[in-house]
């Protein structure tokens, strides 16, 4: 399988998905870090890639997603964004609901 299809079934099997630089509990780089502290302090569980062990699909990740942010938090198959746009979704109180309702959803 080649790294665009890896990142695609990542992202369809995984209901809340962050590509990062190392794991939640030892992120290789701030960004990585915030991102996946955010995400846990939304409460639910969720699957991390760490991209340096991957190195297809780090390279292929930026062309698929057409964004060369890393981290990358993918919710419901969708692309929420880089670290900028996962913090600022937390502080206005966007991210915890669209996170809590994707679980919900994928549970039915």
């Amino acid at each position: 399988m080649d790294a665009v299809e890896q990142i695609k079934e990542q992202i369809s099997s995984n209901t809340i998905l962050l590509y990062m630089k190392g794991s939640p509990n030892a992120a290789q780089d701030t960004s990585s870090a915030m991102a996946a502290q955010t995400v846990m302090a939304c409460g639910e569980k969720f699957t991390h890639v760490d991209i340096l062990q991957h190195p297809g699909i780090r390279a292929a990740l930026p062309g698929y997603a057409n964004c060369s942010d890393i981290p990358q938090l993918w919710v419901a198959g969708e692309l929420i964004g880089g670290p900028d746009t996962v913090r600022e979704m937390y502080e206005t109180g966007e991210l915890p609901p669209l996170i809590k309702e994707a679980v919900a959803k994928a549970k039915k």
